[in-house]
């Protein structure tokens, strides 16, 4: 008996090939394309819807801030740039 023997898996199966019926919910969720385009892009996955639209969703910008200012932040965990800009609301007053 090889050291190098390879447990027994199941047979890989192609999704393909497998008859999966669409929702109503995953035709709401495709990407849709015209022509090769996207014109929509898709909602979440096949399994788990998207995000809900915000009202006021966030921008994305690019920022230059001090190294140390960074790490402070890091350094208090997950949601840091959240924090961020609590702060910055904080300080403007809004």
């Amino acid at each position: 008996m090889s050291m190098n023997t390879k447990p027994d898996t199941a047979p890989w199966i192609d999704p393909d090939d497998d008859d999966v019926e669409w929702t109503e919910d995953h035709f709401r969720r495709a990407a849709v394309y015209v022509g090769g385009k996207l014109v929509r892009p898709a909602d979440g996955t096949w399994t788990r819807p998207g995000r809900p639209t915000l009202e006021n969703p966030k921008k994305q910008v690019t920022l230059r801030l001090d190294p140390d200012v960074i790490e402070k932040f890091r350094a208090t965990g997950k949601g840091w740039q959240s924090r961020i800009n609590a702060e910055l609301r904080k300080v403007l007053g809004i």
